[in-house]
């Protein structure tokens, strides 16, 4: 049985709809289809909630268009005996709309609850849309089967609830093809409306497929799959027909936009394979991500980067002990909330280096002065010094300290090229590979280093 999870831009047309409808009906066996709101749509449904809470614009104008948009869809792609049916269902969520949007505008205020209430209807049209696109399928409502717990005044997924409750809706062995929107969920103590938050449609894709025990988890979007850079940078990059869970991660940790982590974690733990195809190009192979990791070929498996990257390093005699700087500065970062991308210790230098997202920078500096406060009056800290408009490159492969020697050639590749390289992390990680430039060099970096990693010669020495 397979999961089938469309996103925005998936179910965004007319013309990308038909394409869904062919490849969900190519199947031939029943399965389960979970969308998204139409693409852009959730975006607009929030400008026009805060609109509306500060009395400002056309509020009736933006449901309209809202509403012409869902019933063009549907009058072309509906077939003529059920389209009365889903303008019916369709209508009662816009009316529903209008009576939120009213109550925002009359008090002014936009509380969480009604924003979480807001944004679900995109799923809740949608679903009910697709589901009566296809063929021979049927619709069954999210919010019977998605329950969330509040965690630290965050919504997340009592898994065990949920889990149960997949089970009762789909049992054992489909019937039919059903249609599901992601991403909305209820509070399984209060019935309130919530969601899973970013990334929630593949979220609720694979919450579904673990449960189920599903033999593959398909995600549709507008990519033909993992590429081994990003293709506007590098035109050369090419997709990857195969990687790891792992190394997916890792990427996307990196920069890659192609899946959010944490929502996969489901079919990862289950070892269920996961492919990511593009709705606009199914004859595309995508790329299978699994755990055959031994199977698989020695290279390098892709380069991606991130942007607006602070540096904070510390120097002085305290860096000489790795366990203890390491240790500090984590649980630092951690108790101030701050992202951590990499550390770097460089062997001939008494320095460590530490990077984050720059709107962090500031927060980074407080905690590390404030741990080491004792150090920087000893003398043990000479200085913590932070420096901004960087970007980070990482290499990504499992096991990739088996490539020996790869980080010295590529900081070496970047040195002749004349781009200084502020730290690297190599060693630190079984996956991955790290670089801190210039932000103003990232570009011509990412090709140097894909070059590098990707060319016939070079692949034949890193093999």
């Amino acid at each position: 049985m397979k999961v089938l999870k469309f996103g925005g831009t998936s179910v965004g047309t007319i013309g990308s709809l038909r394409n869904v409808k062919r490849i969900v009906e190519s199947i031939g066996e029943p399965a389960i289809v979970v969308v998204s709101a139409l693409g852009g749509l959730t975006d607009r449904l929030i400008a026009t909630a805060r609109m509306a809470a500060a009395g400002e614009g056309d509020i009736a104008a933006e449901i309209d268009a809202m509403e012409k948009r869902h019933s063009d869809i549907i009058e072309s792609l509906v077939a003529t005996d059920r389209r009365n049916a889903v303008m019916a269902s369709v209508g009662k969520y816009i009316a529903e709309m209008r009576d939120v949007y009213k109550g925002i505008s009359l008090i002014r205020d936009l509380p969480e609850k009604t924003l979480d209430v807001i944004v679900s209807f995109g799923e809740r049209m949608s679903s009910v849309i697709v589901a009566n696109i296809l063929g021979d399928a049927r619709h069954c409502d999210s919010l019977d089967f998605i329950k969330t717990e509040k965690w630290f005044n965050k919504n997340i997924a009592d898994r065990t609830l949920t889990d149960d409750l997949i089970r009762k809706s789909f049992g054992s062995k489909l019937e039919h093809t059903m249609v599901c929107g992601g991403f909305i969920s209820r509070d399984r103590d209060t019935g309130e409306i919530t969601n899973l938050g970013r990334g929630g449609s593949d979220y609720t894709a694979a919450l579904i497929a673990a449960a189920l025990d599903a033999d593959l988890l398909e995600i549709w979007t507008d990519v033909d799959g993992f590429m081994t850079s990003d293709p506007r940078i590098i035109p050369e990059a090419r997709v990857i027909p195969r990687m790891s869970f792992i190394e997916s991660m890792e990427l996307c940790s990196f920069g890659a936009k192609v899946i959010y982590p944490p929502t996969i974690y489901p079919v990862f733990h289950k070892n269920i394979p996961l492919k990511i195809l593009n709705t606009n190009n199914p004859d595309a192979q995508g790329t299978l991500i699994d755990d055959s990791v031994q199977e698989m070929e020695e290279n390098v498996r892709g380069v991606s980067s991130l942007r607006q990257i602070s540096m904070v390093t510390v120097t002085g005699d305290i860096t000489s002990n790795v366990a203890q700087i390491n240790s500090r500065t984590f649980n630092a970062m951690a108790r101030g909330g701050i992202s951590v991308f990499l550390v770097s210790q460089p062997d001939c230098d008494s320095s460590f280096a530490v990077t984050m997202p720059e709107s962090e920078m500031e927060n980074a500096m407080t905690a590390l002065r404030t741990e080491f406060a004792p150090e920087l009056q000893s003398g043990d800290v000479l200085e913590i010094k932070s420096r901004s408009g960087l970007a980070v490159i990482a290499v990504v492969r499992e096991s990739i300290r088996k490539i020996k020697g790869l980080g010295a050639r590529l900081v070496n590749t970047l040195l002749r090229n004349g781009i200084e390289v502020m730290a690297v992390s190599d060693g630190t990680s079984e996956t991955t590979i790290a670089l801190v430039v210039d932000i103003g060099d990232v570009n011509r970096a990412m090709e140097l280093v894909h070059g590098a990693c990707f060319s016939e010669q070079q692949n034949q020495l890193l093999r």
